[in-house]
């Protein structure tokens, strides 16, 4: 799980600050199958300060001690049509990924010991710098109708005193639904790559798994695209040009893979304009009233802001003059078809194709809403929200988002002292202005708002172990 949730020092700030490391024994029972099931003395549930809408008194919790203290990733994940939870143990033989139902947190599986690649130098990160470390990490996909869990990890494969040895990241492929202990990957992908710790991105937001390194910008310059099912690799190491429209642009350069879909790649281009190659391009989906090109070069107007469960936020530039242009417009499209579903402006900067993004693309668990900080979408009503702030009213950014349009997240308050914890909001997004309530410092916000009828929370233990709690729905 990619951590990039955190917002207002809300939801993952806790995570991510400084702790210990260290291996991850397993010293509980074993069921008739051999899989280690709770001890009969469970400890008492972590006491959460939650939303209304979940229970605090029911749920169950796991701990992950060998965490580094600063990291950029959390190796835990949810597969939601098996209904399970899937995290990554470590231990002197290798790492081990258990998948626990989400209702229970009964044990469905656990994976025999998994030897990731070696780290490179520098993977292990500088807790006292700040500099994060690079860890294996977890990730559920679902493609083509079937879920699978995703071991993964960057390192050097082969290198020892006689051989050099060679970069990849290595992808552990295992059924989300297996059952058993000792479980075996299905297949194991090498995707070759080249990059710094920390360069490295994982995800899965276009239908296929996108590789993609070698810088630290929101998009990579290479990427590949993994079939996970077959093991197929394309790599996409040059997207300069792959768009027919660059061609004919001005200043055409920093052209980046965005996502991978079963159509191809999505891709970005630096100035503006973006597509499927051969299949659509911006300028045909753009919104009514909108110029194809903007500014003094004319390049195609357009940006993706990011993408999540097969859609695709763009932001449009609606003119205006140098240093004081008009509020954008915010839509999002079909990732596959580039079928414009919702659009609205608001005021929130878009940023240029490859800055680094201010708040990560979120869904609902069934899609229905997205929203990046503060804009937000009721994708079936086909309207937006803008929670930007306006001189008087300050501007709330989203967390997380459940079925029935609640949402989370956290007033970002510009007088705030450096480090001081943000103000958690709630909002009913079936309203036309959000509705938002405040509910205070201190509330845990879910990470995924129902797996299987219950939320997920994560935080740091005293012991500054790695906490991960379910928490049933009322």
């Amino acid at each position: 799980m990619r951590v990039a949730r955190s917002v207002g020092g809300v939801v993952l700030a806790a995570v991510l600050v400084a702790g210990c490391s260290g291996g991850s024994g397993d010293s509980r029972a074993q069921d008739k199958n051999g899989i280690p099931q709770p001890g009969h003395k469970a400890k008492p549930l972590a006491e959460l300060k939650v939303p209304s809408a979940y229970d605090p008194a029911k749920g169950w919790d796991a701990t992950l001690n060998w965490v580094p203290g600063v990291v950029r990733t959390i190796p835990v994940t949810a597969a939601p049509r098996s209904g399970v939870i899937a995290m990554m143990h470590a231990a002197s033989n290798g790492y081990t990924v258990e998948a626990r139902a989400a209702d229970t947190g009964e044990v469905r599986w656990i994976s025999g010991p998994w030897n990731p690649p070696t780290p490179i130098k520098g993977a292990e990160g500088d807790a006292e710098s700040g500099q994060a470390g690079e860890i294996p990490d977890v990730m559920a996909v679902e493609q083509d109708g079937h879920e699978y869990v995703l071991a993964y990890a960057h390192g050097m494969r082969g290198k020892d005193s006689l051989h050099e040895g060679a970069e990849v990241v290595r992808l552990a492929v295992y059924a989300a639904d297996a059952s058993g202990a000792s479980v075996k990957p299905l297949r194991e992908i090498d995707v070759p790559v080249s990059a710094d710790p920390g360069e490295v991105r994982v995800g899965l937001t276009g239908g296929r798994i996108l590789v993609a390194w070698g810088d630290y910008d929101a998009f990579p310059g290479s990427a590949a695209a993994v079939d996970v099912a077959t093991g197929k690799v394309d790599a996409y190491e040059k997207p300069n040009g792959m768009l027919s429209q660059c061609a004919t642009t001005v200043a055409c350069a920093s052209s980046r893979v965005m996502a991978a879909t079963a159509d191809g790649p999505l891709v970005g281009m630096g100035t503006g304009g973006f597509g499927i190659p051969g299949r659509w391009f911006s300028d045909a989906v753009r919104p009514s009233g909108i110029e194809a090109k903007t500014g003094i070069v004319g390049s195609w107007n357009g940006d993706v802001y990011g993408v999540a469960g097969g859609h695709i936020l763009a932001g449009w530039s609606t003119g205006g003059t140098f240093g004081a242009p008009n509020a954008p417009l915010w839509s999002v499209h079909d990732v596959r078809t580039g079928q414009l579903q919702a659009s609205m402006t608001c005021a929130h900067q878009v940023p240029g194709s490859n800055k680094a993004r201010d708040y990560p693309v979120i869904t609902s668990p069934d899609r229905r809403y997205l929203a990046a900080g503060p804009v937000v979408f009721d994708l079936k009503l086909g309207k937006g929200i803008c929670l930007e702030g306006d001189g008087d009213r300050k501007t709330i950014a989203l967390a997380s988002i459940r079925d029935d349009g609640t949402a989370y997240g956290a007033v970002q308050d510009k007088s705030a002292a450096d480090g001081a914890e943000a103000v958690v909001a709630e909002l009913n997004l079936t309203t036309s202005t959000g509705d938002p309530k405040v509910l205070g410092v201190g509330v845990d916000v879910p990470y995924l708002t129902s797996v299987n009828g219950s939320g997920l929370f994560l935080d740091r233990d005293d012991d500054m172990s790695v906490r991960v709690s379910l928490r049933r729905e009322r």
